[in-house]
């Protein structure tokens, strides 16, 4: 009965995390909230984790729930490890443009930089000129 009590304060938790989040990412609120309901009904009736998991060929509900788990955390770290590898090639990109727009600025002030013509600079998408919305609000 204790573990009940806080398995569901802590699925409430993320009932409650997802609903604040709607507004910011809607998708990720939905499926955290599912996911939230179903673990409270599954936390409440542990009986139905168990035919389920007979159903499908595992011993145990908590088999089941672990399983299950460990299939969500590895596609999370997934998530995470593609969407930073994404961020550190914009990071990059970022870089070698502010790199290669210096080097014409010097080149242009008459400063030596190199003896070849100075190289272009590519344009990133969106363009540096343009503000970018982010949120409702102007940068």
């Amino acid at each position: 009965m204790i573990a009940q009590a806080v398995l569901s304060v802590l699925l409430a938790g993320v009932l409650l995390h997802g609903w604040t989040q709607m507004r910011r990412s809607p998708l990720v609120a939905w499926l955290s909230m599912a996911a939230a309901i179903v673990g409270l009904y599954l936390v409440w009736a542990p009986s139905h984790t168990t035919e389920l998991a007979a159903v499908l060929g595992i011993g145990r509900g908590a088999d089941l729930i672990l399983y299950l788990w460990v299939c969500i955390s590895l596609n999370l770290l997934l998530s995470l490890h593609l969407k930073l590898r994404a961020q550190q090639e914009t990071v990059t990109k970022l870089a070698r443009h502010i790199a290669l727009a210096n080097a014409v600025v010097r080149a242009e002030h008459g400063q030596a930089v190199m003896d070849t013509a100075p190289p272009t600079v590519p344009q990133l998408p969106g363009g540096a000129d343009t503000p970018t919305r982010m949120r409702g609000q102007t940068a």
